[in-house]
Parts: structure tokens; C-alpha cells; sequence
């Protein structure tokens, strides 16, 4: 280190970018390793891009030829009743890891009874076949295993991880969860309490765990992406132990469920395994609903949600994105590094290093079977509240208005293709990894072109995506939670204001039609 700082940012970029590409090129099992290699990457991101001056020797270092991370050969299997099984044989520890993916999620909520899916993921786990909620959680803990259900806005995950020489304990749990799930009453009643009481808890002590939920409620609106996956305290009121077992009946099916097992296992037995104990299992009764594509906003709304007397005010701001399928993946993710996806990035920079309006600030996208949203969201205190609103707003008009430097577009390659290996190196990566490929109808080249892609991408894709899937500053959802009596004059001028106490127990003020309806 005492070199690199001596020497100066080329040196310290040139050693970073070829430590990059050693870490890129691997085909990593060693967890301890991965995070080792990790640190020693972050401490040498800011000497790489420390000082102005480097712009031009950065810029002049070539970019390795980026390696191919390769998919193990696995075994995709189609059974009789539809259920597709994907095998990944991993030999380097003996455990066994598996994700199931059932089609459907949140999209299966009634109207009114937003949370229902996650109430069904959730006792999943509370109860099957001869084991009560006590002896199915002794079965797993006793063997030092893994199991774990939840709902998201398209689909039920179950996964888990097991020592391979119980693999057949491991199969008859989640056998027992898809299949004969027990649904208990008692369990229901306290699961669906505790679903509200978590909530309650959020609006009390981190109501920044929550700005998402009133952000997509403002961007989406009727859409099925603008209903909380875990539902508010209305919905979750309305939903009773009937209602959950008609979702598993009309929604869990052999025609929709993917079955991905990676590990330390035979695949010629757990094949046989898995026809025995899923091989009857029928379709699905219920058609699901049709998912449409979302429509980007125009202009501005905003949201403020008054919590009275708070020392902060967190803000989230949004507009439709990219689908999971989007083809100029490479380009955006690094725009994304640069923009909001890590500590160094414009928008944390500005928000935090130079300015100390907040402690934090990020920016992602969520991408779905179709767009999901973009969205900005951090935090300030009271009184700095329409100032770091202005800043975060000012950081994406200039991202739209000057184009990225070469040295931008070589910095945040290397640190994503540095950060990608990470998430593939264990059979859980792996399981889970291959089941969304599979949700999505994605081939192997979503991981292995990924690298070559980011290693080809120009200034002038960067300024495509820009132009295309960052929105700009004037047409955004704007969530703010905060103190209104303090900040709502200052906000106005955001935009068209709403309000809505913290304390309701739903995500989005009531129409103007159903509130005259509820007079």
C-alpha cells in the first residue's frame, strides 16, 4: 500500500484492474478467498481514483480481455406432470442446496388481500405432513440445516441448504411443504399478527423499510407491482385461514414449479427421488393473472407521509425501468455503479462526502417479467430535506447532461466485473442462480456472455441507456416520510402534493372516487 500511495493512481489502477481480472477469470469455490480478494479490491478502488490528475493515465490502460465465467454443466429435466428439475452436480463440499420456485407470488392476491401470498410462503414452513410447526423446524435445525419460504411479486421461493447424507430428509421436507402443507389455524392467527406488528414496527422505529412499499404504491397504482407483497394492516386484516388454503389449492402446481438441487449428489438417484415424491402432483387449478407492462409516468407526484416530530426525512424517488430481460444489461449496470450502486458513486458522493446532507444515498432498478421501477431513496434531517432533494435531483440532470469519462466507464467495468464472481460461488448461488434463469427463460449466455458484454461497452452505450432508462428529473413518483408540519411548504414545489399519515393502515391515500364512495 505504502507504494501505491507513493507512486500514484496508475500504478494502483493498473494492479487493481489485473486483480480484477484474476478474480473475474476464476471459476471461484472459495468463499474465503472471494472475501479476501473482496477487501483488498476496496482498499484499492480509492487510490485507483483518488486524484483528478489520474484521469488520463487511467483512461490509457486497456481493458483485459474479459474472461468467460462459465455455468457447471447441470441436467434440465422435464417430468411427465411438468415440473422442471435442473441438476448441478458440485462435488467441492458435501452439501446440498436447493431452491423451488412456484409461479405466481403477490400476482395471486385477491383484490383487498395484498399479503396473502407471503402468508402462504411463510407457513409453508410452519407445518407439513406429519410434523407440526415444532417438530418441522426440530427436523431441520436437528441435522444443522437450512429452510426458508417467501413470496415475491411473481412467484413463492422456497430454498435451503442440507449435508448431503441427508438429502433424503431434505426431500421429504420440501415434498411435505409444497405438497401437504398443514395450514394450521393457530399458526395463521399468529403468523398473520406478527405480519402486522412487523409493520406497525417499521412505521415506529424504521420507516425507511417501508418506503418502497408507499413508492411503488404511487408509481404502479393499480398495477400488480403497486400492491405490498406483505400486504398493509388493511389487507392482512381482511385475509382469513379460508383464503389461504383456496391460493394453495387454485395456485400451487406441477405446471408451475421449478425444482433446482446443486451439490454433492448423485443425479441419476436424485432424479429418481424427486419423480417418486413429486410425480403425482397435479396442475394448477387457477389461471393467474395477466401481467402487463407498466407504463412510465410523466411529470411529477408526490407522496408525503407524515410522521410527526421526525428527526429525518426519508425520501424514494422513482419512474418505471427495464424488464429482466432487457438487452443493454452490461451498459446499464455499470451506469447504475457509477450513478448510485456504489460507495464512490455521483450520487453518495455528492449526497454524503461532499455536501454531509445524509449518511447514505443508492439507486437501483428492480427488474420483473416486465419493468419493475428505478429509484433513488435516501435520507436527511428535517431541515436539509428539500436541499438534498434538490442535490439528488441535480445529480440526475447531470448524469443526462454530461457525458461519462472514459475513466468513469473503466473504473466501475472493473469493479462490476470484480463483483460478479461473488455471487456465484457456493451450490446455494448456484440453485438459486439457475431457478431465476429458468423463471425467466434466460440460457446460460445471461452469465456467461455477461462479461464479454461488459468488457464491449462504449461511452456511446452508456449514453443510449441513459437517454433511455434513467428517467429524467422532471418525471418522478417522489415518496417522502417526514414530518409535515416542517417540510410541507418547502416541498410543494416538487410537484403535485399528497398526503397520507404514517399511522393508516394502508400504502396510498384513497382515490377522490372511493373516499366520496366511503362518505
Amino acid at each position: 500500500m505504502i507504494a501505491v500511495m507513493v507512486g500514484g493512481c496508475r500504478a494502483a489502477a493498473v494492479f487493481a484492474a489485473s486483480v480484477r481480472w484474476v478474480a473475474a477469470s476464476r471459476s471461484w469455490r472459495s468463499a474465503s478467498f472471494g472475501v479476501c480478494l473482496f477487501v483488498l479490491l476496496q482498499l484499492l478502488a480509492p487510490a485507483a481514483e483518488a486524484a483528478p490528475a489520474a484521469s488520463q493515465a487511467v483512461a490509457s490502460v486497456p481493458s483485459p480481455a474479459a474472461p468467460v465465467l462459465r455455468v457447471p454443466e447441470y441436467r434440465r429435466v422435464q417430468l411427465p406432470n411438468g415440473i422442471v428439475l435442473l441438476l448441478i452436480p458440485l462435488r467441492e463440499v458435501p452439501l446440498t442446496a436447493f431452491t423451488a420456485v412456484v409461479r405466481g407470488g403477490a400476482l395471486g392476491d385477491p383484490a383487498g388481500k395484498a399479503g396473502l401470498g407471503s402468508l402462504v410462503a411463510a407457513l409453508l414452513e410452519k407445518g407439513a405432513g406429519v410434523r407440526d410447526a415444532f417438530r418441522f423446524a426440530d427436523a431441520v435445525a436437528d441435522v444443522g440445516g437450512s429452510f426458508g419460504a417467501r413470496a415475491g411479486a411473481e412467484s413463492i421461493t422456497i430454498s435451503g441448504q442440507f449435508l448431503s447424507r441427508d438429502r433424503e430428509l431434505m426431500i421429504e421436507l420440501l415434498a411435505d411443504a409444497l405438497q401437504r402443507p398443514r395450514f394450521d389455524a393457530t399458526e395463521f392467527v399468529k403468523l398473520r399478527a406478527r405480519h402486522v406488528e412487523l409493520i406497525k414496527a417499521g412505521k415506529d422505529s424504521n420507516p425507511s423499510g417501508l418506503l418502497a412499499d408507499y413508492g411503488r404504491a404511487l408509481l404502479f397504482g393499480a398495477h400488480p407491482y403497486g400492491s405490498p407483497i406483505d400486504g398493509s394492516e388493511r389487507s392482512l386484516a381482511a385475509i382469513d385461514h379460508d383464503d389461504v388454503r383456496e391460493y394453495w389449492a387454485g395456485y400451487f402446481g406441477a405446471d408451475r414449479l421449478t425444482l433446482a438441487f446443486a451439490g454433492d449428489f448423485d443425479p441419476a438417484w436424485i432424479e429418481t427421488a424427486l419423480r417418486r415424491a413429486f410425480g403425482r402432483l397435479g396442475p394448477a387449478r387457477m389461471a393467474l393473472p395477466v401481467l402487463p407492462e407498466p407504463a412510465r409516468i410523466t411529470g411529477r407526484r408526490v407522496l408525503l407521509v407524515d410522521s410527526p416530530a421526525a428527526a429525518q426525512t426519508y425520501f424514494w424517488l422513482a419512474n418505471v425501468g427495464v424488464a429482466r430481460r432487457y438487452p443493454d444489461r452490461a451498459a446499464l449496470d455499470i451506469v447504475n455503479t457509477l450513478y448510485g450502486g456504489r460507495f464512490t458513486s455521483i450520487l453518495n458522493t455528492e449526497l454524503r462526502v461532499k455536501s454531509g446532507l445524509s449518511y447514505g444515498a443508492r439507486s437501483s432498478f428492480v427488474r420483473g417479467s416486465v419493468p419493475g421501477e428505478f429509484a433513488i431513496s435516501s435520507f436527511a434531517q428535517t431541515e436539509n430535506t428539500a436541499k438534498a432533494l434538490d442535490l439528488a435531483l441535480e445529480t440526475l440532470a447531470s448524469l443526462h447532461r454530461q457525458p461519462l469519462e472514459p475513466a468513469m466507464l473503466q473504473s466501475a467495468r472493473s469493479y462490476v466485473l470484480g463483483q460478479f464472481p461473488l455471487r456465484l460461488e457456493t451450490a446455494s448461488h448456484w440453485s438459486g442462480q439457475l431457478a431465476d434463469l429458468e423463471f425467466f427463460g434466460l440460457g446460460r449466455d445471461y452469465i456467461e456472455g455477461y462479461g464479454p458484454a461488459l468488457a464491449a461497452v462504449t461511452l456511446a452505450d452508456t449514453a443510449r441507456v441513459i437517454a433511455a432508462d434513467f428517467p429524467p428529473p422532471q418525471d418522478l413518483a417522489i415518496v417522502l416520510i417526514g414530518d409535515a408540519a416542517r417540510i410541507r411548504d418547502e416541498v410543494r414545489r416538487f410537484g403535485p402534493l399528497q398526503e397520507l399519515a404514517l399511522a393508516a393502515p394502508d400504502f396510498l391515500p384513497p382515490s377522490p372516487t372511493a373516499a366520496e364512495a366511503a362518505r
